[in-house]
């Protein structure tokens, strides 16, 4: 599977719809997101299960700025519409391996606790 363009229209549904959704934020003028773009691409066509998405942080300025991206290229995880890996930089193929095998290997029930516990430690006391 060849990774798929991300837009502004398209970019929540796909994180919504996926189990397991891996977004490259990049740009045509800059290098290191030139060198890790077929990095990403053989990772897409030996993870079937897993939707590859791009975003062109040029064509899609206000969704680069709404997911915070400071610097490119940065691969973003998303595991059952929730953000579990955000790194800035050009990864090795045996360091997205990694971290592939490490979305499909979270615990989402554990994950979804520590939000829970997270999000009631920031409650305002009464």
């Amino acid at each position: 599977m060849t990774a798929v363009a991300l837009t502004a229209d398209t970019f929540e549904q796909t994180v919504v719809d996926n189990d397991i959704v891996l977004v490259d934020f990049w740009a045509s003028w800059c290098g290191p997101c030139r060198q890790f773009a077929p990095v990403f691409e053989a990772a897409s066509a030996q993870h079937a299960d897993v939707v590859f998405g791009k975003v062109d942080t040029e064509a899609e300025q206000s969704l680069a700025a709404a997911a915070q991206i400071t610097s490119i290229p940065t691969l973003m995880a998303f595991r059952d519409g929730i953000l579990v890996f955000s790194q800035p930089g050009a990864l090795p193929a045996p360091a997205l391996e990694q971290v592939i095998t490490a979305v499909k290997d979270l615990d989402m029930d554990d994950v979804r606790r520590q939000i829970a516990e997270q999000e009631q430690g920031q409650q305002p006391d009464a």
